[in-house]
């Protein structure tokens, strides 16, 4: 019996390759699929079965790519209504994978199709459990995310159900594989391994000690982060289905002379989304861009600040721009036209306007605090974060805020802009936006506050009335 995690740090996602006797089993496969179909080329295995363990609402999966690759079935479990053909299985149910066999555990609570699958070991004992968004490393699913019409605290005792009566009755030494590591928005605090043991869960996870439902309930639904606003579009589209990802390629991969990339900026809709790194935008780009490099949790900012419905053409790191688009399909977006052939060097050379972000030190924002009256220090970290520490008197703008029109009312255009966030990732793309919004009067302090709690000169203050 062969397992492999197959994890997308940019994502916090877990898919899973499953192999006995020369068949093999994907769960929660990724919309690029490649990796899935080489490696069961590699050992010489059928795909059989495509598992899914509920409707992923953070990105798009690769089931209907990977059933026209394969010929293999989509299986979900109960209560599960879709726009395609799939084996709807049975809670309890078995599919045999060669030598071994994997049992379907209905375990409704994150969402209402929401399914684990046990895989049995050739010996037909309980071998590990794929939790999906069941179960995570030191937390359980959110319970606020439902494809059906419950609310969260009636699926929170849904979830109380399924972990009691489901899970915790595994034997401890059944390995848990979930679909999500740490930094994922599935769950609220999850823990840093990307798997554990049913015996490990049960002595550190919060949610599977032992207590009354109204307790758990209550737990599990308590100081729920805001959702990124495409979780609805990604688990529609997973519900619905979508365009191949081949098919996306085609119109996305066409290169774009500098003077076909003004055309499509001058129309009005138009996104110009930059995948570089932070530092090669700062230093030059094209003026309207919007800047999300690769190099951070790109998709997920991607599908929290983007339009699905826009037209969207890119600059890139030359050699980049199969990943770009691909990172964007994973998240749901399908409208990409081209990229700037040649990258920002073809701009500068054919003549054409560039912008730029002035970048500072952690030293000077030091030095210019005490005697610059129009300096405002602006924070873009969620609200968590900065509660927990920041400069003295800056304001809170999270990220995930800016393309709101209001964000900035409070901005006047004399103030002289510092942004910060953790590290400088996100305050370059705050930058970008504020830059489309005609401010320009900005500057990106490097390395954030990751740099700035170490510098002497700068008062760091918290906002106890939050973290209480």
């Amino acid at each position: 019996m062969f397992i492999k995690q197959l994890y997308t740090g940019c994502l916090s996602e877990a898919a899973y390759y499953i192999e006995s006797d020369g068949v093999a089993a994907i769960i929660d496969p990724l919309r690029d699929i490649d990796s899935y179909v080489q490696l069961a080329r590699e050992r010489k295995a059928e795909i059989k079965y495509i598992f899914e363990t509920h409707f992923h609402a953070d990105f798009v999966s690769g089931h209907l790519d990977l059933q026209k690759a394969t010929g293999a079935p989509i299986v979900y479990g109960p209560n599960t209504e879709t726009s395609f053909p799939i084996h709807l299985a049975k809670d309890g149910e078995t599919f045999q994978l060669g030598k071994a066999a994997i049992e379907v555990l209905h375990t409704p609570g994150h969402t209402i199709e929401s399914t684990c699958y046990l895989l049995r070991g050739e010996n037909g004992e309980p071998h590990a459990v794929f939790t999906g968004d069941t179960l995570f490393v030191g937390e359980v699913g959110r319970p606020d995310l439902s494809s059906g019409n419950l609310d969260k605290e009636e699926l929170a005792s849904l979830l109380y159900d399924s972990l009691n009566q489901k899970l915790a009755s595994l034997p401890d030494a059944v390995i848990v594989y979930p679909a999500h590591g740490p930094g994922s928005n599935c769950g609220k605090n999850l823990g840093p391994a990307t798997s554990s043991t049913i015996g490990e869960e049960k002595a550190n996870n919060y949610a599977l000690q032992p207590q009354e439902r109204e307790a758990f309930i209550k737990a599990v639904t308590a100081d729920l982060p805001a959702a990124p606003s495409y979780f609805p579009i990604n688990a529609r589209i997973n519900k619905e289905g979508y365009d191949s990802l081949e098919k996306i390629l085609e119109t996305a991969l066409i290169p774009l002379t500098p003077a076909d990339f003004k055309k499509w900026m001058e129309q009005e809709d138009t996104i110009i989304l930059d995948t570089r790194s932070a530092g090669d935008f700062t230093a030059a780009f094209v003026p309207g861009s919007i800047s999300i490099g690769l190099e951070g949790r790109f998709a997920e900012w991607a599908g929290s600040l983007l339009p699905f419905n826009k037209p969207i053409i890119l600059v890139t790191e030359n050699g980049q721009e199969r990943e770009s688009v691909v990172r964007l399909a994973r998240v749901g977006f399908s409208q990409i036209h081209g990229y700037l052939a040649g990258g920002i060097q073809a701009w500068r050379q054919a003549g054409s306007a560039i912008d730029l972000i002035i970048d500072v030190e952690v030293d000077e924002l030091a030095m210019d605090l005490p005697y610059d009256d129009h300096l405002v220090a602006v924070d873009v970290r969620r609200e968590a974060e900065f509660a927990d520490g920041h400069v003295r008197g800056a304001v809170n703008i999270p990220l995930n805020e800016l393309t709101d029109p209001g964000s900035m009312a409070n901005i006047d255009e004399l103030q002289n802009l510092y942004l910060y966030c953790g590290s400088g990732y996100r305050s370059v793309i705050a930058a970008s936006l504020m830059k489309r919004q005609g401010i320009h009067n900005l500057r990106n302090v490097l390395g954030g506050f990751n740099a700035i709690r170490l510098q002497q000169g700068i008062e760091i203050v918290k906002d106890s009335s939050v973290l209480n």
